[in-house]
């Protein structure tokens, strides 16, 4: 049996900024890329708190996942990287209102830098609903 393996890519999500694609669909998966908070048009980053980047990368990442056939609703697991933990009650006050009782699995780290200097980054896996 062979899966369909398709690069997804949206302009309603920043462009990816490397060697890399927005997310891959490979049959009924999909594997996003970390999402920071860039706005899509300008591909400046959004917000100078970590509440204010949680919402523009949650924003990106349901832009990925609808091109890919998938949405918020469909996300299995998570993985949160912050800058700083003393961070995690305002992103986690957030993430809260896009996932509230369908919370998917997730793993928050936090890591030393981040690009552009965000504060937040996101990835996920979902299963595509199409």
């Amino acid at each position: 049996m062979h899966m369909e393996y398709t690069q997804i890519s949206t302009s309603e999500a920043p462009a990816a900024i490397g060697p890399y694609n927005q997310a891959i669909r490979y049959g009924q998966f999909i594997y996003t890329s970390g999402q920071i908070p860039l706005d899509p048009a300008s591909g400046e980053m959004v917000g100078d708190d970590v509440q204010t980047q949680t919402h523009r990368v949650l924003q990106n990442l349901q832009a990925v996942l609808k091109a890919a056939g998938g949405s918020l609703n469909s996300v299995i697991k998570t993985t949160v990287f912050l800058t700083q933990m003393s961070n995690f009650q305002a992103m986690n006050e957030v993430y809260a209102t896009y996932f509230g009782d369908n919370a998917p699995a997730r793993s928050t780290v936090a890591v030393v830098e981040l690009p552009k200097k965000a504060l937040v980054e996101i990835e996920c896996v979902a299963l595509a609903q199409d």
